[in-house]
Parts: C-alpha cells; sequence; structure tokens
C-alpha cells in the first residue's frame, strides 16, 4: 500500500492497490454466490429439516407419517413457489412495503398507499416463473437428500435406485444453481434488503 504523509513525516491516509485480476475474479464469485443465496429457499428448508424428523418417524414410517410428510413437502413446496414472487419497495413515507408481483403490478396490503406509489414496473415476468420452478426443484433437491424422508419413501428400495436418490438431487441442484447465477432476480422479497 502507498502512503499520504503529512507535515509532520507521519501517513495521514493509505492508498489501496489495485485489485488484481484473481481479487476481481474472486469479487465476481461471491457476488454471484451472494445472489445465489438470496434465490436458495433457506427459510424453508430450515422449516422441513426441523420438522422431518418428527413427521417421518425419524425414517421409520407408518402409512400416517407418509400423508403427513407429503403434506410437509407440498406446503414447502408452495412457499418455494410464492416466496419467488414477492417484492418490496420503499414508499414515499420512507416505510418499507411488501407486495406480490401481478401481471398489473405488484399487489400489496396497504390500499392507500397503492394509490400514491405508480407499482406497475413491478410485473410480473417470464423469469419470475423460471425462478420458481427451479427454487421448487431446489427444495425437492435438499429434501430427497434428507436420511429421514430417504428412509420413509425409499426403505425398500435397491442400492442403484437409492445411488439415483442420492445422485439427482446434486445434479439438480447444481443446473439450478448455474441458472440463478446466470439470470438473477430483480426481485426483494420477503425479509430481503429493499432496492433503493
Amino acid at each position: 500500500m502507498d502512503a499520504i504523509f503529512g507535515d509532520s513525516g507521519r501517513p495521514f491516509a493509505t492508498l489501496a492497490p489495485e485489485k488484481s485480476v484473481t481479487e476481481n475474479a474472486a469479487d465476481k464469485t461471491f457476488a454471484s454466490a451472494a445472489n445465489l443465496v438470496k434465490l436458495l429457499p433457506t427459510t424453508t428448508v430450515l422449516a422441513f429439516q426441523i420438522l422431518s424428523p418428527i413427521l417421518t418417524n425419524g425414517g421409520h414410517c407408518y402409512s400416517v407419517n407418509k400423508y403427513l410428510t407429503g403434506f410437509l413437502l407440498g406446503v414447502c413446496g408452495i412457499s418455494c413457489f410464492i416466496d419467488s414472487f414477492t417484492d418490496s419497495y420503499r414508499a414515499e413515507d420512507g416505510m418499507l412495503y411488501y407486495g406480490i408481483a401481478t401481471r398489473s403490478g405488484m399487489w400489496t396490503m396497504n390500499p392507500e398507499i397503492n394509490k400514491t406509489v405508480d407499482l406497475s414496473s413491478y410485473k410480473l415476468t417470464f423469469l419470475d416463473f423460471v425462478h420458481a420452478v427451479l427454487s421448487v426443484l431446489v427444495f425437492a433437491s435438499v429434501a430427497l437428500m434428507d436420511p429421514n424422508v430417504v428412509g420413509c419413501y425409499y426403505a425398500d428400495a435397491r442400492q442403484d435406485q437409492k445411488q439415483l436418490v442420492i445422485s439427482l438431487p446434486i445434479v439438480v441442484g447444481t443446473v439450478c444453481s448455474m441458472v440463478f447465477v446466470k439470470f438473477p432476480s430483480k426481485r426483494h422479497g420477503i425479509g430481503y434488503p429493499a432496492a433503493e
């Protein structure tokens, strides 16, 4: 680092060196990873991993456990899908408001604010649906690798079928992650910082 010296001979400021090509690539990689984390259904996965051992009876399912686990998988999948359509904006009063993207703009629970802010720029796009479907696939990938789910639904599977259950989610997760990184979402959904 270079320094700028004052009258006393002591440095009062330092200049940061220019970033190398490797540092720039690392910065872009971390930015892409941050975007990916934003799009993965982490809260839903956390809820699933907390409830899965209980509802699957530790992977030793009876019929009722299979129905309860299926219900949990369905609710979590729907949560992943809907979360892809949420967005936020800062109104004239400085408050942060959340809503759901629609064909005509964003729908919020506060009709008074909707009249003072133009929400037509928050329309649904094709990319929103792509992200929603991929988000569900990523969740399904994580859920299929859960040992409790494997024990519940695939306890009698042959070794080659178990290998497929383990390998397929990794491939699906990798492909979905690459799409998320290549085509990032412009949405700032519930729980994420709003665009300024």
